[in-house]
Protein backbone atom coordinates (compact mmCIF):
# COMPACT_ATOMS: atom_id res chain seq x y z
CA UNK A 1 0.00 0.00 0.00
CA UNK A 2 3.45 2.61 0.31
CA UNK A 3 3.26 3.23 -2.97
CA UNK A 4 -0.36 4.66 -3.45
CA UNK A 5 -0.93 7.82 -1.96
CA UNK A 6 -4.08 8.27 -0.47
CA UNK A 7 -5.86 10.25 -2.97
CA UNK A 8 -5.12 12.17 -6.05
CA UNK A 9 -6.88 15.22 -8.26
CA UNK A 10 -6.20 14.72 -11.85
CA UNK A 11 -7.26 17.00 -14.89
CA UNK A 12 -10.72 16.92 -16.08
CA UNK A 13 -13.01 19.28 -18.24
CA UNK A 14 -15.21 21.21 -15.88
CA UNK A 15 -15.32 18.42 -13.24
CA UNK A 16 -12.36 17.05 -11.07
CA UNK A 17 -11.51 13.39 -11.21
CA UNK A 18 -10.81 11.78 -8.16
CA UNK A 19 -8.33 8.95 -7.69
CA UNK A 20 -8.56 7.13 -4.02
CA UNK A 21 -6.78 4.35 -3.13
CA UNK A 22 -7.13 1.98 0.18
CA UNK A 23 -5.48 -1.07 1.75
CA UNK A 24 -9.41 -1.70 2.87
CA UNK A 25 -12.18 -1.17 1.51
CA UNK A 26 -13.13 1.10 4.39
CA UNK A 27 -10.21 2.94 3.87
CA UNK A 28 -10.79 3.23 0.30
CA UNK A 29 -13.85 4.98 1.10
CA UNK A 30 -12.52 7.09 3.54
CA UNK A 31 -9.37 8.52 1.02
CA UNK A 32 -12.48 8.79 -1.65
CA UNK A 33 -14.09 11.05 0.93
CA UNK A 34 -11.07 13.29 1.80
CA UNK A 35 -10.38 13.42 -1.78
CA UNK A 36 -13.69 15.28 -2.46
CA UNK A 37 -13.40 17.53 0.70
CA UNK A 38 -9.53 18.50 -0.30
CA UNK A 39 -11.57 19.63 -3.50
CA UNK A 40 -13.65 22.20 -1.26
CA UNK A 41 -10.85 23.33 1.40
CA UNK A 42 -7.41 22.32 2.94
CA UNK A 43 -8.72 19.41 5.25
CA UNK A 44 -5.78 19.69 7.57
CA UNK A 45 -6.94 23.06 8.91
CA UNK A 46 -10.56 21.21 9.89
CA UNK A 47 -10.61 20.73 13.62
CA UNK A 48 -12.74 17.68 14.58
CA UNK A 49 -15.32 19.86 16.46
CA UNK A 50 -18.64 18.12 15.63
CA UNK A 51 -18.99 14.26 14.68
CA UNK A 52 -21.77 12.91 12.66
CA UNK A 53 -22.40 8.73 12.13
CA UNK A 54 -22.97 8.17 8.82
CA UNK A 55 -24.75 5.04 7.02
CA UNK A 56 -25.17 4.95 3.27
CA UNK A 57 -26.19 2.00 0.97
CA UNK A 58 -26.16 0.30 -2.00
CA UNK A 59 -26.82 -2.50 -4.37
CA UNK A 60 -22.89 -2.50 -5.06
CA UNK A 61 -19.59 -0.82 -4.23
CA UNK A 62 -20.34 1.60 -7.14
CA UNK A 63 -23.67 3.07 -6.25
CA UNK A 64 -22.67 2.42 -2.18
CA UNK A 65 -19.64 5.06 -2.93
CA UNK A 66 -21.70 7.44 -4.79
CA UNK A 67 -24.38 7.32 -1.82
CA UNK A 68 -21.35 7.62 0.66
CA UNK A 69 -20.15 10.72 -1.54
CA UNK A 70 -23.45 12.02 -1.70
CA UNK A 71 -24.37 11.81 1.90
CA UNK A 72 -21.28 13.55 3.11
CA UNK A 73 -22.04 16.18 0.20
CA UNK A 74 -25.54 16.54 1.86
CA UNK A 75 -23.94 16.92 5.50
CA UNK A 76 -21.95 19.84 3.84
CA UNK A 77 -25.12 21.44 2.07
CA UNK A 78 -27.38 21.24 4.98
CA UNK A 79 -25.01 22.60 7.79
CA UNK A 80 -22.68 24.42 6.49
CA UNK A 81 -19.98 21.86 7.72
CA UNK A 82 -16.27 20.86 6.22
CA UNK A 83 -15.52 17.39 7.33
CA UNK A 84 -11.42 16.60 7.84
CA UNK A 85 -12.02 13.46 9.64
CA UNK A 86 -13.54 9.83 8.23
CA UNK A 87 -14.00 6.56 9.81
CA UNK A 88 -15.40 3.89 7.86
CA UNK A 89 -16.20 1.34 10.80
CA UNK A 90 -17.71 -1.11 8.39
CA UNK A 91 -18.94 -2.06 4.96
CA UNK A 92 -20.70 -5.12 5.04
CA UNK A 93 -23.40 -7.09 2.69
CA UNK A 94 -26.63 -6.96 4.22
CA UNK A 95 -29.14 -8.85 1.96
CA UNK A 96 -28.73 -7.57 -1.08
CA UNK A 97 -27.40 -4.58 -0.55
CA UNK A 98 -23.55 -2.96 1.09
CA UNK A 99 -24.01 -1.00 4.30
CA UNK A 100 -21.58 1.61 5.17
CA UNK A 101 -21.40 2.38 8.97
CA UNK A 102 -18.92 5.73 9.14
CA UNK A 103 -18.17 8.82 11.80
CA UNK A 104 -16.87 11.76 10.15
CA UNK A 105 -15.81 15.01 11.96
CA UNK A 106 -15.82 18.59 10.78
CA UNK A 107 -16.66 22.41 11.91
CA UNK A 108 -18.62 25.16 10.15
CA UNK A 109 -16.84 26.62 7.54
CA UNK A 110 -15.22 29.29 8.98
CA UNK A 111 -13.79 31.82 6.01
CA UNK A 112 -11.24 33.44 8.73
CA UNK A 113 -9.59 29.42 8.93
CA UNK A 114 -10.67 27.79 5.98
CA UNK A 115 -9.57 27.99 2.63
CA UNK A 116 -12.22 28.04 0.20
CA UNK A 117 -11.55 26.40 -2.83
CA UNK A 118 -14.02 24.85 -5.38
CA UNK A 119 -17.48 24.25 -4.52
CA UNK A 120 -18.53 20.49 -5.65
CA UNK A 121 -22.24 20.15 -6.54
CA UNK A 122 -22.47 16.40 -6.78
CA UNK A 123 -21.17 13.13 -7.20
CA UNK A 124 -21.29 11.38 -10.64
CA UNK A 125 -21.08 7.52 -11.92
CA UNK A 126 -18.93 9.25 -14.83
CA UNK A 127 -15.62 7.46 -14.82
CA UNK A 128 -16.69 5.49 -12.01
CA UNK A 129 -14.38 2.28 -11.27
CA UNK A 130 -13.55 0.00 -7.73
CA UNK A 131 -11.02 -2.24 -8.22
CA UNK A 132 -8.77 -4.40 -6.21
CA UNK A 133 -5.31 -4.12 -7.60
CA UNK A 134 -2.84 -6.97 -5.63
CA UNK A 135 -3.55 -6.26 -1.98
CA UNK A 136 -4.85 -2.77 -2.29
CA UNK A 137 -8.15 -0.96 -3.11
CA UNK A 138 -8.24 1.95 -5.91
CA UNK A 139 -11.13 3.65 -7.05
CA UNK A 140 -11.94 6.48 -9.53
CA UNK A 141 -14.89 8.78 -9.96
CA UNK A 142 -15.77 12.36 -10.78
CA UNK A 143 -17.46 15.19 -8.83
CA UNK A 144 -18.96 17.78 -10.67
CA UNK A 145 -18.13 21.36 -9.86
Amino acid sequence: MDEYPPFEHLEHTADVLIVAYGGSLEELFENAARGVFEVITDTSRVEPRVERSVESRGMDLEQLLYKWIEDLLYIHETEGLVLGYFKVHSIRRVGKDYVLKATVRGEKFDESRHEYRTMVKAMTYAQMSIKKINDAWKASFVVDI
